[in-house]
């Protein structure tokens, strides 16, 4: 069986009851395990993690879709994380007996399905991008360009969806792509500084001459009053959680800012917090075959 994993994110972290409406509608589809359900009131957005096998995976992300687009309104939403949609990015992930030509595949079904059937515009991203230039998500939808900027413009050329209508409804635009594995990580700091934390997410990103595999950002969160670090890291093998948060206690030292906590969204691989422990506790001879509870699972 092909296993994939798909990772919905919804304009939407305030009212739990839509969120619980649109998790019911992807777990209404034969074979489909939630994994996990995130919610944010400050980027007011959620993430939903969940796994079906390759027969069933695009139905459930696209009822998903369906009843964030009949619950969210774009033109009454807010939130700092920027947004697209009612459902803003839709990834397929590969697991077990699958791989990332499966993935593309899947992303380009069900853009077309959302294009055809919900009258959505679908922007392709990552493994599946149809156009070179929308190959990264931050080209496409950024702290700058939004679902606001994306309605001014959209009947540019530039702006002309993979799939759907070129127009924007109240359910905005969806992005849909393929793509590895990726680590959310937040790292929270004791100051209301936002330009601060724009300089920090500057030296951490790659386009900006960072860790290569490290996309970031920087938010103000009103109701705890910090400055908040948000990144993917997109290979967590090769830039590992431990010398992101590492990097931000450094650069946040130079202002003389320190770290309150940090924290993970969503779902997190294993051997990535087995790597984080090995180096803050200096296990530099332990093997990972150490770990009790994989002696169990063999």
């Amino acid at each position: 069986m092909k296993l994939i994993e798909c990772v919905p994110n919804f304009s939407e972290g305030r009212k739990e009851d839509r969120v619980e409406q649109i998790v019911s509608a992807i777990s209404s589809v034969k074979g489909v395990t939630i994994l996990d359900m995130e919610m944010d009131e400050n980027h007011n957005r959620s993430v939903v993690t969940f796994t079906a096998d390759y027969e069933n995976v695009v139905e459930a992300a696209f009822q998903g879709i369906k009843k964030a687009a009949e619950l969210i309104d774009l033109n009454r939403h807010s939130g700092e994380h920027p947004r697209f949609g009612a459902t803003d990015v839709v990834p397929f992930i590969p697991l077990s007996g699958a791989d990332m030509n499966d993935c593309v595949k899947l992303a380009r079904m069900l853009a077309k399905r959302v294009g055809e059937e919900l009258n959505i515009p679908v922007y392709l991203y990552s493994d599946a991008a149809l156009v070179p230039s929308r190959k990264s998500l931050e080209d496409i939808r950024g702290r700058k360009f939004q679902f606001e900027q994306l309605k001014a413009s959209i009947d540019e050329e530039k702006w002309k969806p993979d799939f759907g209508p070129q127009k924007v409804g109240s359910a905005g635009a969806t992005i849909i792509g393929a793509r590895d594995f990726l680590i959310a990580y937040n790292v929270n700091l004791n100051t209301v500084d936002i330009n601060l934390g724009k300089k920090i997410a500057r030296a951490l990103r790659a386009k900006d001459g960072g860790f290569a595999f490290v996309k970031s950002l920087a938010f103000y969160l009103e109701d705890k009053r910090m400055v908040q670090i948000s990144m993917n890291l997109t290979n967590y093998k090769k830039t590992p959680i431990y010398r992101v948060f590492e990097m931000v206690k450094m650069e946040a030292a130079r202002y003389g800012v320190s770290v309150v906590e940090s924290e993970i969204v969503g779902l997190v691989p294993m051997d990535a917090m087995i790597e984080a422990t090995k180096f803050y506790l200096q296990l530099n001879s332990f093997k990972n075959d150490q770990i009790l509870e994989r002696k169990l699972w063999k």
